[in-house]
């Protein structure tokens, strides 16, 4: 345990200093631009770690659930877990995020923690982290469009059908696998079945909302597709009586 309190706690620092390093060289930038850099480094370095141990490394998530960590499990899970806690801090003293996202971090620590205080598990809860931080370079690629006011174009319609698609297939379809095996398995004690429970769970809350934009962004472009051809056709018209 005091082994793992360090190893946190210099992740932790590491995040920190990685922030205020991009706060002195990027200036220009706000805190939250700033801070989403470093979300997006989170993203990009874990998604390859954790893929890297679930497709290369092993053991084979969804046949093997509940087996000891390994040493290259616990670096992905305390890099994370050094992130969490950072981000956390930062989005409740700049109070950015809203009760979901804040319960999405709570429920990352206390996974985080619990697989390391166990000993066991790690396997499944780096796939947890790369289902979830798959999508979170298009989420980031998105809030960096709408500030230099990119969004409302090719590239924001790219991002936002890409990120919906992954996250349907990913935390959706593969989240729902994951869940089952992990649920049906001996091997995985019953308090991390219940964290799986919760995250999966969470995962819909999250997929609610996003079908909730698709469908509200689509009646949108819809409209304006329809308001433009006729103001083509009005216009083609007029020519004609010309």
């Amino acid at each position: 345990m005091p082994l793992m309190i360090l190893e946190t706690s210099c992740s932790l620092i590491g995040w920190f200093f990685l922030y205020v390093l991009l706060c002195h060289l990027n200036s220009a930038r706000d805190c939250e631009w700033n801070c989403r850099l470093v979300t997006l480094l989170h993203g990009i370095l874990i998604v390859c770690v954790t893929a890297y141990i679930g497709f290369i490394a092993g053991p084979w998530p969804f046949t093997h659930p509940g087996t000891e960590n390994t040493s290259l499990q616990i670096l992905a899970l305390v890099l994370s877990l050094g992130y969490f806690l950072f981000d956390m801090a930062w989005c409740v003293y700049f109070r950015t995020e809203g009760p979901v996202m804040l319960a999405h971090h709570t429920m990352s620590i206390l996974g985080i923690v619990l697989a390391l205080g166990l000993g066991e598990s790690g396997i499944e809860t780096c796939a947890v982290l790369f289902g979830s931080e798959i999508t979170n370079p298009l989420l980031q690629a998105r809030w960096f469009l709408k500030r230099v006011g990119r969004y409302e174009s090719l590239a924001g319609d790219v991002v936002d059908l890409l990120f919906i698609l992954l996250f349907a297939s990913v935390r959706i379809g593969v989240g729902s696998r994951m869940l089952y095996c992990e649920l049906t398995s001996l091997k995985p004690l019953f308090i991390v079945k219940v964290g799986g429970v919760a995250i999966y769970t969470l995962s819909w809350i999250f997929m609610i909302d996003i079908a909730r934009f698709a469908c509200k962004k689509t009646r949108a472009k819809y409209r304006r597709w329809k308001e433009q051809y006729k103001l083509d056709d009005a216009n083609g018209h007029a020519v004609k009586v010309k």
